[in-house]
């Protein structure tokens, strides 16, 4: 089956998830009978591009690194709109938008309108930014189910292990009471720096530098970024209905050095805990912090990049999933699992 996809966004994950497309090429046509081909991305300063047979995506991999998408042109191509209203007019069994723009934690736009605007042109979505998740789930999940299409979002928690499909495929008739969990890979990273020594800004530039951080690393370091797949979680798993603004969010800094160090010598760690729980009344509410954990907890045990959620159920009690690492390729793998779980849908 062949699919077509356009881009949004196309920094470090959606680059990645190009090449994987390439990678994974002869996999997806044997063992799932998908054909992807990109015909369109659009990016904020580098311009636009589209073509329906599909775009020499290594060129426009080439000419990126000299600041435009197509290498023959510098002029700005066809903006959002007009690529999905292009896109939808394809002859393609499926028609994808892949949204990778970089999260807007104020509201969670433009993502939000991008995604509105394809389920309405009958196209597919697969984001792997949080903001839309956080702002607008109920919404937009209605929305698909209006115009018959299907909005998936696994990529927008813990890169590619499947938190959102094991959820929704694996536990039907289960209720979440709550959850707790370290989400953010760029602080986890900094506070094991920290508790062992290290200054706070080298540890910060080096996930800079991998491209786990976000493109503005405030939202890591002040909680933002956590803050956001707390409301996400809370939304899909609980129907809270939860912004990133209303999570009670602390984050963490170069002032959080000593007390990482000094909870170490007690035998204890500093982690940045996500949490999520109902009350008796029935709301739900949320909080970002950083935690001193016994050395025994599962969230205590995360070095570096490793993350974890553990999820609080009334009929399988906790279930935890751990992740030993994250990098941009775990996130646009999310990407392709949205996409293959879109094929075996149609």
């Amino acid at each position: 089956m062949r699919a077509d996809v356009l881009l949004v966004g196309f920094g470090n994950v959606g680059r990645r998830f190009a090449r994987l497309l390439d990678e994974r090429d002869e996999i997806l046509r044997r063992q799932h009978d998908l054909e992807p081909r990109i015909v369109g991305i659009s990016t904020r300063r580098h311009g636009s591009a589209f073509a329906a047979d599909g775009l020499d995506v290594t060129a426009i991999l080439e000419s990126y690194a000299s600041g435009r998408i197509a290498a023959e042109t510098s002029e700005p191509g066809p903006d959002v709109t007009t690529l999905i209203e292009r896109l939808a007019a394809s002859e393609a069994p499926l028609r994808v938008m892949v949204e990778t723009t970089p999260l807007a934690i104020a509201d969670g736009q433009p993502a939000i309108a991008h995604i509105e605007a394809a389920l309405e042109a009958r196209c597919d979505v697969v984001t792997a930014n949080k903001g839309p998740v956080a702002f607008a789930y109920r919404s937009l999940r209605d929305r698909a189910l209006r115009t018959g299409r299907s909005f998936l979002f696994e990529g927008a928690v813990m890169d590619g292990v499947p938190i959102f499909n094991l959820v929704r495929e694996t536990m039907p008739a289960l209720t979440f009471h709550g959850f707790r969990g370290v989400v953010n890979s760029t602080t986890n990273h900094i506070l094991s720096a920290l508790e062992d020594g290290e200054a706070f800004a080298p540890a910060l530039e080096r996930m800079q530098a991998e491209g786990i951080a976000e493109a503005d690393p405030s939202l890591d370091v002040e909680g933002w970024d956590a803050a956001a797949k707390t409301a996400a979680l809370a939304n899909v798993l609980m129907d809270a209905g939860l912004t990133p603004q209303d999570i009670d969010r602390t984050g963490i800094g170069p002032e959080s050095a000593p007390l990482a160090r000094e909870v170490r010598t007690r035998g204890r760690r500093l982690r940045l805990v996500a949490s999520a729980s109902r009350t008796p009344g029935g709301q739900v509410s949320g909080s970002v912090r950083p935690v001193e954990l016994p050395d025994d907890d599962l969230l205590a045990r995360l070095r570096g990049k490793s993350n974890a959620l553990i999820l609080q159920t009334d009929l399988l009690g906790e279930i935890a999933i751990h992740q030993l690492g994250g990098d941009v390729t775990m996130t646009a793998y999310a990407l392709l699992s949205d996409l293959v779980a879109l094929r075996r849908r149609n």
